[in-house]
């Protein structure tokens, strides 16, 4: 049931009218314990922050916990909760453990994982969730997040907030993988595909044992200015309420581009991307715009690390990039890859497959460690005075010396292909 839907191309949501909106289904909605489920730091962007806050100001006391969906990634500072959730009290967020805090819903079954992966798998995959959405005592959950084109899931959000967001290490591993071997290019836009029907055959099967979940969606992008515009609003307990909010991201968020694109250059926040674990989507959202032998050259000012989770980090370090077949491999002949699927599915993603060149400048890491993994690696301040990010425009550039790039100023908000290519 979708309890409030507002969005188009041309849309531009303020504060005011997120307020109205959250609030004209929360008037249906109720609850008198409320647990809130918004993304972590790296899903600034998404407003959730806000939408967040302003769920604790509906609520008030009746809002008793908020649990960022961190996944695998490390937990918020305190500085970051303030910046993204303004006033919503500190004393009010938890912090997920994902090797630790979960409990396992039920398992679906390996017949069904084998259909999915088109008999490349052959395991079963347990719903794993944090023990405070089962166990905490909550009549309501409010899962708070945007719809976007992504690489593990298609389509970003919806049922993978909970599964991923608050999930554990088989559920996390063994879905990423899923994805990883089904094929980025053949997920990313999509909203139906492979690792989604995992996720809602979990709902379907085992959402019963957990309180209602009503989901929050929003749809953001860049406007004309540069300045980032919420497009939509979508707020239901259901599929449709996820669906209507994909399809307007497809609309914004998605660039197809008439013909491959030679050079790209993308640069990352150094508030937001600190290791290639996120850092990676200057890869995953443009690899399907990128021609065959052309260069991703990615400014990485705040790169410090390849995996924020230590163990991940260090399966990065010692098997690197290195495409879907010698990964295939690797996980055949080693059992730390093998208990780790998800960080096979991340060296999966970070790789061209030999099609295109990348190049890192990071702002921490040194040229071995970088080269260690199988990038290129080049200065960053060097880089930096070549194609300056206060210089550039988002989209095609001309710089002083006839070169032609393509410029990416956050490869989160958005996904690009070749026309020819998605298809």
């Amino acid at each position: 049931m979708v309890l409030y839907a507002r969005g188009s191309e041309t849309e531009v949501l303020t504060e005011d009218d997120l307020r109205a909106g959250l609030f004209q289904a929360l008037d249906v909605i109720g609850g008198t314990k409320v647990l809130a489920i918004p993304p972590d730091f790296t899903r600034f962007h998404s407003h959730a922050g806000v939408l967040t806050r302003l769920a604790w100001e509906y609520y008030g006391d009746r809002l008793t916990d908020i649990l960022p969906a961190l996944g695998t990634h490390a937990p918020m500072t305190e500085k970051e909760l303030v910046t993204m959730f303004g006033s919503t009290p500190l004393s009010l967020f938890r912090v997920h453990d994902w090797r630790n805090d979960v409990v396992t819903l039920g398992e679906v079954p390996q017949e069904f994982i084998e259909e999915q992966s088109e008999g490349k798998l052959h395991y079963s995959w347990k719903a794993q969730v944090n023990k405070l959405l089962k166990y905490g005592g909550f009549d309501v959950i409010l899962s708070i997040g945007q719809v976007v084109p992504h690489e593990v899931i298609g389509m970003a959000n919806y049922n993978k907030n909970i599964f991923v967001g608050t999930g554990g290490p088989e559920g996390i591993n063994k879905s990423h993988f899923l994805g990883a071997v089904y094929g980025m290019e053949r997920i990313m836009g999509r909203a139906d595909n492979p690792v989604r029907r995992v996720y809602n055959y979990a709902s379907d099967h085992f959402g019963d044992q957990l309180p209602p979940i009503y989901y929050v969606l929003t749809v953001v992008s860049r406007g004309d200015d540069g300045q980032l515009k919420v497009r939509g609003l979508y707020i239901g307990n259901d599929i449709e309420c996820f669906y209507r909010a994909a399809e307007l991201s497809l609309k914004v968020n998605f660039l197809m581009l008439e013909q491959p694109l030679k050079k790209v250059v993308v640069y990352l926040d150094p508030s937001e991307f600190k290791s290639t674990w996120l850092g990676n989507k200057s890869i995953y959202r443009t690899r399907m715009a990128i021609a065959d032998d052309g260069e991703l050259i990615v400014l990485a000012p705040g790169l410090k690390e390849f995996g924020e989770d230590k163990q991940i980090d260090s399966l990065i370090r010692k098997y690197g990039y290195v495409g879907t077949r010698r990964v295939l491999q690797l996980v055949d002949e080693n059992e730390d890859l093998r208990q780790n699927l998800g960080a096979a599915a991340h060296l999966i993603h970070g790789s061209s497959e030999g099609r295109f060149k990348i190049t890192y400048c990071p702002g921490h890491l040194t040229k071995e460690e970088i080269e260690g993994v199988n990038f290129q690696y080049a200065d960053l301040e060097t880089i930096m005075k070549r194609y300056n990010p206060e210089k550039l425009s988002d989209g095609f550039n001309v710089l002083p010396s006839g070169e032609e790039i393509f410029y990416i100023s956050n490869p989160a908000l958005g996904l690009w292909a070749y026309r020819e290519r998605f298809h």
